[in-house]
């Protein structure tokens, strides 16, 4: 009988990164067969077969009832689950991508998440969390000693890395610090053997064209989804 292929570690990123590379700020279900990011670090949590009833049982009972979580890819949640809100995305591949070093980026850590927090909050490149930071290498450019640009990694299947948290000070803007940012990233993730991907909001326009012509390609068209669990109580959109 012929063996089913495989999903690729980007058809569930999320999954693939807990259960391998990020194991350690993974927390999982009773069942084994959901996980999620632990809250402090990414907002994400995934199934290990979004087409099988037994695992959005075990997500139901990791995050607890009337609670929201947050997908990616394409899952069908079952009816008892309520939508709170999707944003249409795009996956981009960076298999193509020139890669190189910013002499004048400075490496990021846990003394720089407020001032990073702080630029996040005012150019919304996504989430960003206090412990986001832990999840890869983050790099930074700063102007008279002020952060000014800033992008790091954040998944981490077998064999990828996400580049996450591309963001740069709207003063700033139009001096291709993003790109040379991102540049720098996937130097960092091709040093270690690895191939750079992303993710945007397909609204996001300006920057899917900044990717495209650095040389990112599409794969895949997922949507975040937030989801609230069945029960009562908990978040509210």
């Amino acid at each position: 009988m012929p063996t089913e292929r495989p999903a690729a570690p980007l058809d569930n990123p999320v999954w693939a990164s807990l259960t391998g590379a990020h194991r350690a700020f993974a927390e999982t279900a009773p069942g084994g067969l959901a996980a999620r990011y632990l809250p402090a670090a990414n907002p994400f949590a995934a199934l290990a077969d979004p087409a099988d009833p037994a695992a959005w049982a075990d997500l139901a009972a990791l995050i607890g009832p009337g609670e929201t979580v947050w997908l990616t890819g394409l899952p069908t949640p079952p009816p008892d689950w309520t939508t709170v809100l999707e944003i249409p995305g795009v996956q981009l591949d960076g298999r193509a991508v020139r890669a190189e070093a910013a002499p004048e980026a400075v490496r990021l850590g846990p003394d720089d998440v407020a001032e990073m927090t702080e630029l996040v909050e005012l150019t919304e490149p996504g989430p960003f969390l206090p412990r986001t930071v832990e999840l890869g290498a983050y790099l930074g450019i700063r102007h008279e000693g002020r952060l000014v640009a800033m992008a790091g990694e954040r998944m981490h299947p077998p064999g990828w890395t996400e580049i996450s948290a591309v963001c740069t000070h709207p003063d700033h803007r139009g001096r291709g610090l993003a790109g040379r940012l991102v540049r720098a990233v996937a130097a960092e993730i091709r040093g270690r053997g690895e191939t750079p991907f992303l993710h945007a909001a397909a609204e996001n326009t300006n920057a899917i064209r900044l990717y495209e012509s650095m040389g990112f390609t599409l794969r895949r068209e997922p949507v975040f989804i937030g989801l609230r669990t069945p029960g009562t109580g908990g978040i509210r959109p």
